[in-house]
């Protein structure tokens, strides 16, 4: 893997050595590891953090130049791009609702249900977790097991901009619909974020439930109930609001996950 690793290294520092056959063979192994599961963009240590791997980042990024644009017919649906679709579903023990689409070099665990939804390519999705309607999980997005993702959520990418660290959503999350979670911000485990939250790494995430308020960026802490906020800032032509996210409780911890996250949503009156 070492070997792979340093052409990987090596082709990101001079684009013309993508020409050459290794190089391209290197990054194919990687797409295909990421896609059956083998490898991932970005992987928990064991120690409640999260390690980026930087250079699998760089293979899928590379992979785009090498491929070469074509037509994908699927039934009467035609679509004109560089990448293959995701296939074998059955065998995978994913559940896919039409018109959901995954791209090959995204992995999804047995048990994982698509509703008509987009999985991009580096992505891995954990077992019992649902990408809901026309949800969207970016490009080498992390999201745990068990975690529901609402209609119209939005998990941000690393491509488009190129950013270092993925966005990652740890087990038994939920998030409500048409929350917006992007530029590498981590969930924690059973977090609960109400609709429409927009986390961002600029974000204030304001822990509101004690006597000061405790702000936090980039990151959600473990079963944090989280809704939409403001706060006021000054600027030159006035003071204004500005969008945050509030911390207003905590899920209860449970080893009933369903029954603990209907209390927080009933306790907190959390819109989802």
């Amino acid at each position: 893997m070492q070997d792979v690793q340093n052409i990987i290294e090596a082709a990101w520092n001079e684009r013309e050595l993508l020409k050459e056959a290794s190089t391209r063979e290197a990054i194919d192994y990687v797409i295909e590891e990421l896609d059956k599961g083998r490898l991932r963009v970005a992987e928990p240590t064991g120690d409640g953090e999260w390690q980026a791997n930087e250079w699998i980042k760089k293979a899928v990024v590379l992979y785009f130049p090498i491929r070469k644009m074509e037509t994908i017919e699927v039934g009467p649906f035609e679509f004109h791009d560089k990448m293959a679709l995701k296939k074998d579903y059955a065998s995978q023990g994913v559940r896919v609702v039409p018109h959901a689409v995954a791209r090959y070099g995204a992995y999804l665990e047995k048990g994982v249900i698509m509703m008509p939804s987009y999985v991009n390519i580096g992505a891995w999705v954990g077992s019992g977790t649902m990408v809901d309607t026309w949800a969207t999980v970016g490009s080498c997005g992390q999201i745990g097991r068990n975690v529901h993702l609402s209609g119209g959520v939005g998990i941000g990418g690393v491509l488009e901009p190129l950013q270092a660290t993925p966005t990652i959503i740890e087990d038994d999350a939920f998030i409500g619909s048409r929350s917006i979670v992007v530029e590498g911000v981590r969930v924690g485990k059973e977090a609960v974020l109400g609709a429409n939250v927009v986390l961002t790494k600029s974000t204030r995430i304001i822990d509101v439930t004690g006597t000061e308020p405790v702000t936090h960026r980039g990151f959600v802490p473990p079963r944090s109930v989280v809704i939409p906020g403001s706060y006021t800032k000054s600027f030159p032509a006035g003071d204004y609001q500005v969008s945050c996210a509030l911390i207003i409780g905590q899920r209860k911890e449970s080893t009933d996950k369903k029954t603990s996250l209907n209390q927080a949503l009933r306790e907190h009156d959390v819109a989802v």
